[in-house]
């Protein structure tokens, strides 16, 4: 798993998209967003048990794309003209 020169590869999360709210609160390092990575995160130590040793793991690349905003208000054409 190592890669040369001694540097673990990225860990990369493709959390999808998501609503506006749960990036703000990934952002500020809460919420389920958060909880999903920590998993992750946990899930990775455990998979390396003793190769991981005291490492710290830190190149986390949490990839998310926005939801687009749901459009309300006035309809885009007048049915009634």
């Amino acid at each position: 798993m190592d890669e040369p020169g001694g540097a673990r590869p990225p860990i990369i999360i493709d959390l999808g998209k998501q609503k506006r709210k749960r990036i703000k609160a990934l952002k500020e390092g809460r919420g389920p967003l958060m909880a999903e990575v920590a998993e992750t995160m946990g899930e990775l130590v455990r998979q390396l048990g003793e190769e991981a040793g005291n490492e710290e793991l830190v190149p986390v690349i949490v990839l998310y794309e926005r939801k687009p905003r749901k459009r309300t208000g006035t309809l885009p054409f007048f049915p009634f003209k």
